[in-house]
């Protein structure tokens, strides 16, 4: 890997089909979804108005110096493979390896959930519905968006995102003209964020226990970096992109927390009842039915179903453009870079969905059981990929000053480097220890260490087995190769 051109996939290459509308809307499909539709009640349950708003706070400002570190690299060198090439290439081939292959695999079991989701809101309208009709139908719906062209994806995950980003808009209008007075509905002025513990409730330890699951909630957003290998004109696209999707990401969640938190109290027994197969408990469903809207639950339960389709969407379209990346690299085998007439990488969706079709499990062990062993698997992943993208700016950026560069060469450049980027680093470790501490707090049991920690055995045996096969080390910064050359 040091030392040598870039390398290619054996057959075909991407087409940049994607416009720039494209690129935000997929990074908005990839980490708006139930997390914020239905999980934002549990953490104000949890932490309190302020422990809720403090915490997704702290962990958007970490993916902030984050996505500018990605998105420094991703300017430079715009490639399909974004995190896993710079991983394996600026670190060391075995934690690309290891990026890579974790993220497919939670990007397989994602979809794995959506289908499982999707099933069980389908059951709100269809009681008596068999899990393995709808599943077959919606996965049918995402593999033949992802199968003919880039901009057949884009174009529909345009729209898909839209509809959650017109449903958040409306939703803090609404809730902005109930607080002050405007819409009745609310009368209580701001005595929610004082009545009881409230702010903080549960001291530190609620706000740190809430840390997780923001973190859960926002990953997807680095799904923007995947698409640059298929953007028109990647340079200039990709800089807009991070930067505006993560200030609309930020300002739709925390501004969903300052209303929900204002509208509803923390102690309302609702917060802890929102699911996939209770959405009239969504902490948004609740503040429309305040707002007189009569049909709130119905609404909101069509609304998740398009957050869950868009999820399922582009989350198979960065599963498979990393096998295509990685097929390039030599980490996984070549047929995964192959591509159709029109640019699609057709084996790697078609793997992906293979390992998706677990989701149909649904139909055989019951609904919850499923989407919990799903969700469950995916582990850690997300704060892995994280780890991995600090760590490889950090070395990006040592190897460019190593080799005689200067910043000002760069045609991005990440704020506040070094601080930033490193207090990216420390948030994400920390919260990655962090959850042996929530454990130990709520009481040790072996099954609690698998559900918290089951990604990180899953990362290490991949970044060893990689390092005894191939005889991975760290790349020599003088011999970091930190052309362009295969840009277009």
């Amino acid at each position: 890997m040091s030392g040598q051109p870039h390398t290619a996939p054996a057959a075909g290459s991407l087409q940049r089909q994607l416009r720039a509308r494209h690129v935000n809307l997929i990074a908005i499909g990839g980490a708006i979804g139930t997390g914020l539709f239905v999980g934002t009640g549990v953490s104000i349950s949890d932490a309190g108005p302020g422990g809720a708003l403090l915490s997704y706070g702290v962990i958007g400002l970490a993916i902030f110096f984050m996505m500018g570190a990605l998105g420094e690299m991703v300017t430079h060198r715009p490639v399909a493979g974004a995190f896993e090439t710079y991983t394996g290439e600026y670190v060391e081939p075995a934690l690309g390896f290891t990026v890579g292959w974790m993220y497919w695999y939670s990007c397989a079991m994602t979809i794995a959930v959506e289908l499982v989701a999707s099933s069980i809101i389908m059951k709100y309208w269809f009681p008596g519905s068999p899990s393995l009709l709808w599943s077959a139908l919606f996965l049918g719906i995402i593999l033949c968006l992802n199968l003919f062209s880039a901009r057949i994806f884009g174009e529909s995950e345009f729209w898909f995102a839209g509809i959650k980003v017109i449903t958040i808009i409306v939703f803090l209008i609404l809730g902005l003209a109930m607080i002050v007075g405007i819409m009745g509905g609310h009368e209580g002025g701001l005595s929610n964020w004082t009545t009881g513990e409230a702010p903080f409730v549960g001291g530190w330890a609620g706000t740190t226990s809430v840390l997780m699951v923001a973190g859960f909630s926002f990953i997807g957003v680095e799904s923007a970096a995947v698409a640059a290998g298929e953007a028109e004109n990647p340079r200039t696209t990709m800089p807009r992109a991070i930067n505006s999707v993560f200030l609309r990401i930020m300002i739709f969640y925390v501004g969903a927390i300052a209303v929900v938190s204002t509208l509803v109290a923390y102690t309302d027994p609702n917060l802890l009842q929102a699911s996939e197969e209770n959405i009239a408990a969504s902490p948004f469903t609740l503040v429309f039915e305040r707002a007189g809207l009569a049909i709130a639950a119905a609404f909101m339960n069509a609304v998740v179903l398009t957050s869950v389709l868009s999820a399922g969407n582009s989350t198979l379209y960065v599963g498979s453009r990393l096998l295509y990346s990685m097929a390039g690299a030599g980490r996984a085998p070549r047929v995964f870079g192959r591509v159709s007439r029109s640019g699609v990488p057709v084996w790697g969706v078609l793997a992906t969905v293979g390992i998706s079709m677990l989701g149909f499990l649904s139909s055989l062990v019951g609904d919850s059981v499923a989407y919990t062993w799903f969700y469950n698997a995916t582990g850690l992943t997300g704060f892995i990929v994280w780890v991995g993208v600090c760590l490889a700016h950090l070395r990006f950026r040592a190897a460019w000053k190593a080799q005689g560069r200067t910043v000002e060469d760069l045609p991005y450049r990440a704020k506040l480097f070094p601080v930033g980027t490193w207090f990216s680093l420390i948030v994400f470790v920390l919260v990655i220890i962090g959850q042996g501490v929530n454990l130990a707090l709520a009481g040790f049991t072996w099954y609690g260490l698998l559900v918290a920690y089951i990604g990180l055995p899953i990362a290490v045996a991949l970044w060893l087995g990689f390092k005894l096969v191939r005889g991975s080390r760290p790349t020599p910064l003088a011999e970091i190769d930190l052309s362009a050359d295969d840009v277009e």
